[in-house]
């Protein structure tokens, strides 16, 4: 088994992290040509490259395994130096999560909250779909990760969390509106929807499985925002699967509508973070856990 240089998968993870050589080198405090040096000796340790030269730099397959290890690692002394010397100053510790925007809205930062008190948290979250935010902890860029997927990655553990139950909902404006007759896929196919991005999936597969209607059946506007899906409806501007979880007041008092009430759409969520975690980042987890479990149905 090679041996690692620390020095040199740190000078990997500067180079992803700036997107940049130039400023990895100042950040580094030393020059440009030393850090593209450093990344040569890597790439010549292992015989084969681990940055694809591309806007933007990414790590190769090899070189994200190589960043998950070492920012394993990094964490894990940041949190042994707390313990060793616990009457120093902490300097801030860089926690990185990766959330989708609709946990993000509803459930997740109020367990967090605690600890973000207590510690010098600097919380890095990189919001995504929940169907990819395990490609964050893959590529070494999360320690862990709220997904869809039941099952974890080499390296690391997995636990249940909960379901969250998406409803289709609008506004009694948009309703009358649009659906005078009932709710009808003659009549969705004029009703103006709401996906994340392009690659949101989920509004499509609902449509299809239960109104028969295709992707581009209907018009749909993009909105990378779980607060602006809450706002376009109770605005009367379109028809959006929003977590029940994130609209039980607007329910309550009539702001919004549950459209189709016999036909939610329930996604079960999982938390994965890195087996060998200990100190604030284990209690991230056990906060996120509990919290999870206690906002969220069980399955």
């Amino acid at each position: 088994m090679k041996t690692l240089d620390y020095k040199l998968l740190l000078a990997l993870d500067a180079v992803i992290r700036e997107q940049n050589f130039e400023r990895a080198a100042q950040r580094l405090h030393i020059t440009q040509s030393a850090i593209s040096q450093r990344i040569k000796q890597l790439e010549q340790q292992f015989a084969e490259p681990l940055i694809i030269r591309s806007q933007p730099l990414q790590a190769t397959g090899l070189g994200q395994k190589l960043l998950a290890h070492y920012r394993q690692v990094r964490q894990l002394e940041l949190e042994l130096a707390g313990e060793l010397s616990p009457d120093e100053p902490r300097a801030p510790i860089r926690v990185s999560i990766a959330v989708n925007a609709d946990s993000l809205a509803t459930w997740f930062l109020p367990a967090l909250a605690p600890l973000l008190e207590q510690y010098p948290i600097e919380l890095n979250l990189l919001v995504d779909d929940e169907s990819r935010t395990l490609d964050r902890v893959r590529e070494g860029q999360a320690f862990g990760a709220v997904s869809l997927q039941p099952q974890p990655l080499a390296g690391c553990c997995v636990d249940e969390l909960g379901e969250m139950r998406y409803l289709l909902t609008a506004s009694p404006a948009f309703v009358a509106r649009h659906f005078p007759n009932g709710l009808t896929a003659a009549a969705l196919a004029k009703a103006p929807a709401v996906a994340f991005d392009q690659r949101d999936d989920m509004h499509i597969s609902y449509m299809a499985r239960h109104f028969a209607l295709p992707p581009g059946g209907y018009p749909c506007h993009t909105v990378r925002s779980s607060e602006a899906f809450v706002a376009m409806a109770e605005q009367g501007l379109a028809c959006c699967l929003i977590p029940e979880l994130q609209i039980r007041q607007q329910l309550e008092e009539g702001r919004l509508l549950d459209l189709n009430p016999d036909h939610h759409l329930v996604e079960q969520l999982y938390w994965h973070r890195w087996v060998l975690e200990r100190g604030l980042h284990k209690q991230i987890s056990q906060r996120l856990i509990q919290q999870g479990r206690r906002a969220l149905q069980p399955r």
